[in-house]
């Protein structure tokens, strides 16, 4: 018999806000992916701005179909199926299908029953490392679905109308005299700038969702309510994931406000809904899904969901990381919250939020904005902690500083810094919008995931109009355009301050629509003609 090898960085810790319920009944059925190498290494920053078609990408960096032989004489000699249908060499994603003993024997963990005090879902997770026999090892990148615990929230707040707005801690204007008060999300981007001869044509916007769903009655009570037409919106299911709304108290908030701003910034544009479980497998693979999706072809994918960086395994940082990798080779821009609890993102440290850590995607930070008619009057970091919330940021524990980045963040920095850009995200200042057939005031950076992945939609529009290829990964461009940002430098969001230049609060500020727009199509324009 083959001797078995632990996989690298698939240290699990026990889960955290759990009842241990014993272990989990050798019967249960469960499903993995295993995601397996690329052919070859993958660098953005070799490419030099250059998309790739589908066609090349999966010449070059899809996973050999070698390795998936390979994978499936593993699951042969360990009585688990394939779920060929489910399996992807583009997505480089084997399900491998069997019971809990048989997941056991395989790779050699302990599954044990669990049930999350805080939304009392019951889930199967192990305690240390994976092993498999040597043979089968080195293909093998990360496995995902031996545990299934809640690895994300949703980034939304509501707005709470019972509290003294007197008495709520947030961040003062200069100006006293300055009220906070909702907006529609197209008045939003009024004030920012957005360009008004673009409408997201041609143009489809991805939204990936751990739970909640929305009606076709509320989006066409919202679009109606601002005066647009209501947008195509395409729910895909994977992984078993469903568009389930019915619990105004849940995720259907976070879903209804992805879709409502992003519809209302890019309102001709199709959406497609990625809804999946909320577990690591889920989250990898609706992403995977989403940039892969040669039928609904998103050019921007909005993810409002995440987790402290430090409850992710290493292993799924680096998977999750890698399929943002693919994202940015495809031309796909990935938009990502950077977290509603400051500074600490809810632990007892200085934590940023992942994947808005990830060095591959845009970190949306969130602000307090203040309106005078159709201008900004001020704008500060969103801080209404403790009850409130505040922008999350900070610097990464897992990721190093980019090169793109390195001249903008503080001398000395450790770790690439979060946020990269910000929107409005206070509750106070809102975003007004329909959620299970009621008004409701919504903020949180869960907002400005939507807000900048309908700006990018417009950016591709214009591309497109040019016969350039899409935006793709826009970080070095807008590092390279901080002119094309409201400079934020007041508020705090914990244990950062803002101030002049980038910061970790609100990165390089919030937009100027038209002024990122032009960059874009100038910077890609250039890149597509090679000179």
């Amino acid at each position: 018999m083959a001797s078995r090898v632990t996989l690298e960085k698939t240290l699990h810790k026990a889960p955290a806000h759990a009842t241990h319920l014993g272990r989990t009944p050798s019967g249960n059925v469960i499903s993995v992916s295993v995601i397996v190498r690329r052919k070859n290494p993958l660098k953005l920053s070799e490419l030099k701005g250059r998309r790739l078609s589908h066609a090349e990408f999966n010449a070059q960096y899809a996973a050999n179909p070698a390795d998936f032989e390979n994978i499936r004489v593993f699951a042969k000699n360990h009585g688990l199926s394939v779920d060929e249908a489910a399996s992807s060499l583009p997505r480089r994603t084997i399900v491998l299908k069997g019971t809990a003993e048989a997941m056991e024997q395989a790779f050699g963990v302990q599954l044990n029953s669990y049930e999350d005090t805080r939304h009392k879902k019951r889930f199967h997770a192990f305690e240390g490392t994976i092993s498999v026999p040597e043979d089968h090892a080195p293909a093998i990148e990360a496995v995902l679905g031996l545990d299934s615990r809640p690895i994300a929230t949703p980034h939304f707040r509501r707005r709470d109308d019972s509290a003294d707005p007197d008495k709520r801690k947030k961040q003062q204007p200069t100006t006293p005299s300055l009220q906070p008060q909702p907006f529609s999300a197209v008045q939003v981007g009024q004030l920012y700038g957005f360009p008004t001869n673009l409408n997201g044509s041609g143009q489809t916007i991805g939204i990936l969702e751990l739970g909640g769903g929305y009606t076709d009655s509320d989006l066409q009570t919202y679009f109606q309510g601002v005066g647009l037409s209501t947008p195509n919106v395409t729910a895909v299911s994977v992984d078993g994931g469903s568009n389930s709304p019915g619990d105004p108290n849940g995720a259907d908030g976070e879903v209804e406000l992805d879709i409502e701003v992003a519809g209302s910034v890019a309102n001709a544009a199709n959406i497609a809904v990625y809804f999946a479980p909320n577990t690591d497998q889920g989250f990898i693979d609706a992403i995977t899904t989403a940039v892969h999706d040669t039928t609904n072809k998103p050019s921007v994918l909005s993810i409002s969901w995440g987790g402290p960086e430090s409850a992710w395994s290493a292993a799924s940082v680096t998977a999750l990381d890698n399929a943002c990798q693919s994202a940015g080779a495809l031309g796909v821009t990935i938009t990502v919250a950077s977290g509603d609890s400051g500074s600490s993102d809810g632990t007892n440290g200085t934590v940023v939020d992942f994947p808005a850590s990830s060095p591959h995607v845009l970190a949306c930070g969130g602000t307090e904005l203040f309106a005078n008619g159709t201008s900004i009057a001020e704008e500060v970091v969103w801080d209404d902690q403790p009850q409130g919330g505040a922008t999350g940021g900070g610097f990464s524990g897992s990721f190093a500083v980019p090169t793109w980045q390195a001249s903008a963040l503080p001398s000395g920095s450790s770790g690439r810094g979060v946020p990269d850009v910000s929107g409005d995200a206070s509750p106070e200042s809102g975003y007004n919008i329909i959620v299970d057939g009621q008004p409701q005031v919504v903020g949180g950076t869960s907002a400005v995931a939507p807000l900048y992945a309908g700006l990018i939609a417009l950016a591709n529009q214009q591309l497109a109009s040019q016969n350039s290829p899409s935006a793709g990964f826009i970080n070095p461009t807008l590092y390279e355009n901080a002119s094309a940002f409201n400079d934020i430098t007041q508020g705090n969001n914990g244990a950062y301050s803002a101030g002049p230049g980038w910061d970790a609060c609100t990165g390089l500020g919030s937009p100027k629509g038209a002024a990122i727009v032009t960059a874009l199509a100038a910077v890609v324009a250039t890149a597509a003609s090679g000179s």
